[in-house]
């Protein structure tokens, strides 16, 4: 069983910047790939960035592409996601999940095993 936690949402203005965390308890996080979604109000879950369980390969959404990064260090249980050039459609609740067997340009929220909780994210225009 894996425990995800993430933090680091907020309220940022337009063309601002944040770093979320996503921190693993539970289990080793090297044994599973990571991927962050998002959810708006009335929208379905989207696949933001994913990240191979060695950190060596990862993946955006053509939506966040450019802006976007997602990282890991195993050694600290921990995946992050910097995101720039934040614009109000970027805002959402951001879950990350873990999945193990499942990695891919775009990763599937069915195909994930463990999930956050979420941490708000909200860019005023």
């Amino acid at each position: 069983q894996v425990q995800l936690v993430e933090s680091g949402g907020g309220l940022v203005q337009a063309g601002g910047s944040l770093r979320l965390s996503c921190t693993a308890s539970g289990s080793t996080l090297s044994n599973y790939a990571m991927a962050w979604f998002r959810q708006a109000p009335g929208e379905e879950r989207e696949f933001v960035a994913g990240i191979s369980w060695s950190g060596r390969s990862s993946y955006t959404a053509d939506s966040v592409k450019g802006r976007f990064t997602t990282s890991r260090d195993n050694a600290k249980n921990t995946v992050y996601l910097q995101m720039n050039g934040l614009k109000p459609e970027d805002t959402a609740v951001y879950y990350c999940a873990a999945a193990g067997y499942h990695y891919g340009p775009t990763m599937a929220p069915a195909g994930m095993d463990y999930w956050g909780k979420g941490t708000l994210v909200t860019v005023s225009s």
